[in-house]
């Protein structure tokens, strides 16, 4: 064998072993990844990541051996808050209270009748009393006028009979009230129990409710009472100048023409944090595609956050921002398993610049639109231009994480700019993410929607009870109010609207 094909054999296999090589890492890093996300605790917090959040240089190793002194740093006085005690939230509840008396107390030394001093409090006890059930059960009066209609050989008119006036059933044909309901509702999209799971929780206190039946009710209720309050909900929400996007994917058995295994998603949508009435609505569509979005914001003039899915691109007259945190997260995931190296590690020195940069934005939460305006400015911009500077100096090739997480940024930084020109846009997309992580915790529980109509009625539910939560209300008595109205009844789930 001549060398000239030994040569050309040597660096084919010095090529595939160096292909190998890269495959090997990267199969160990993904291997790395799954075992934090098993085993690890599920936080992107630096602090606990990195070990008190140690801050590291952005530009090498210097600055190692240069010896400062100690500076003195002057820390403001602050007010702390009050400490909340149990007999702050006990006071409004109610109280049953039990004496323990002794009739006739005799003194056990002398045999005199003792007297009675002022008796004191030993303990409170929180008490719980598990769900009752009983039956509502409506009689209607009627009434006989005496004299229309006595003789009939001599009126032509029947006999007045009138009825007392009564609700009508919530569902004609039906025993389902609107406690009941409520209940149903809560426990699935708020507790994430699948209507199954409390079949076999009514039997178990004999009321053999079956997860049919219940399915029916939700989706009836969804579309006679919540549907048209989400319209409403629509409308304020496009005639805001903020909103956050997200979406994540849902599986429905049964919906025509498509397979089982294929999966749909189910988008998100609320207003910015800094409104007064928080508004989160959940929209199912069968694909992940841009026009979804287009069409339920279209006529939107504002800023929307949302993350790096090009899709959002194809809303018109809408000026996009992106999301630090998804940023930040992908260098969170690239940190190497071992500590030690993280004085060396690029993701570990883009994590903490990132951290200042929140540092500096969290200094800002409780300061006017205008103030924080500027502050941005001054402050947060120079940061961020700091950190694209030292981002572009990074030399990074082939797959992986931490290239991602390069490649990501660079490419999202004329979107991460944007919210320097409002002080009421945020620099995150945490407001979605937040919103729709009580949709992603259920899927685990009840794992798939069985018709499309199903997932249509979830969405419509989960955004009712998500706002009505996010407006510090009580969702199940909010919605056990709406359904005692009739159908059609626009109840806003914020406080405004309550009685």
């Amino acid at each position: 064998m001549s060398e000239q094909k030994l040569a050309q054999e040597n660096a084919a296999l010095r090529s595939k072993v160096d292909v190998l090589e890269e495959e090997l890492a990267l199969a160990n890093q993904q291997l790395e990844w799954f075992r934090r996300q098993i085993f690890g605790r599920k936080t992107e917090q630096t602090s606990v990541i990195m070990d008190g959040g140690v801050q590291l240089s952005m530009f090498g190793s210097e600055e190692k051996n240069v010896t400062k002194e100690p500076e003195i740093i002057t820390v403001p006085e602050h007010q702390r808050k009050v400490k909340r005690t149990y007999d702050d939230w006990m006071r409004s509840l109610p109280v049953e209270i039990i004496e323990h008396i002794i009739d006739h107390p005799v003194c056990e030394i002398c045999g005199a009748e003792m007297v009675e001093l002022t008796p004191e409090k030993a303990y409170d006890e929180l008490i719980y009393e598990s769900a009752k059930f009983r039956i509502r059960r409506h009689i209607v009066h009627k009434y006989k006028c005496p004299e229309c209609g006595e003789k009939p050989e001599e009126r032509d008119e029947p006999c007045h009979i009138i009825r007392a006036p009564y609700p009508h059933a919530m569902m004609p044909g039906s025993y389902c009230s609107p406690e009941l309901l409520a209940h149903i509702i809560y426990e699935k999209y708020a507790k994430s129990v699948p209507l199954h799971r409390q079949e076999k929780d009514f039997n178990s206190k004999k009321i053999p409710l079956l997860k049919a039946t219940m399915s029916n009710w939700v989706i009836t209720a969804a579309e006679k009472w919540c549907l048209p309050i989400i319209e409403k909900m629509h409308e304020l929400l496009i005639a805001g100048q903020i909103i956050h996007a997200d979406e994540t994917t849902v599986q429905v058995l049964h919906e025509e023409g498509r397979k089982a295994t294929l999966t749909s998603r189910m988008w998100v949508y609320c207003n910015g944090k800094m409104n007064d009435k928080s508004i989160i609505i959940f929209e199912y569509q069968l694909t992940r595609k841009g026009e979804h979005a287009a069409e339920f914001l279209k006529g939107f003039i504002g800023y929307l956050i949302c993350d790096g899915y090009d899709a959002y691109n194809a809303v018109e007259g809408a000026k996009r921002c992106g999301c630090l945190t998804y940023v930040r997260r992908g260098f969170i995931q690239s940190l190497p398993s071992d500590k030690k190296a993280y004085s060396a590690s690029v993701a570990a020195k883009a994590a903490d610049h990132l951290n200042k940069i929140y540092h500096e934005e969290g200094l800002l939460a409780d300061s006017s639109t205008e103030y924080r305006y500027e502050q941005r400015l001054a402050k947060i911009k120079p940061l961020l231009d700091e950190f694209f500077a030292w981002l572009e100096t990074v030399q990074v090739s082939g797959k992986g994480k931490l290239t991602d997480a390069v490649r990501y940024a660079l490419n999202e930084r004329k979107y991460l700019y944007t919210f320097l020109e409002n002080g009421d846009v945020t620099i995150d997309n945490n407001r979605a993410e937040n919103a729709i992580r009580p949709f992603a915790v259920g899927r685990r529980n009840w794992l798939f929607s069985n018709t499309a109509n199903g997932a249509k009625a979830s969405a419509a539910l989960y955004s009712l009870i998500s706002t009505a939560q996010a407006n510090g209300l009580d969702a199940e008595k909010y919605l056990t109010e709406l359904f005692s109205q009739p159908m059609g009844t626009i109840l806003l789930p914020w406080r405004d609207e309550r009685k």
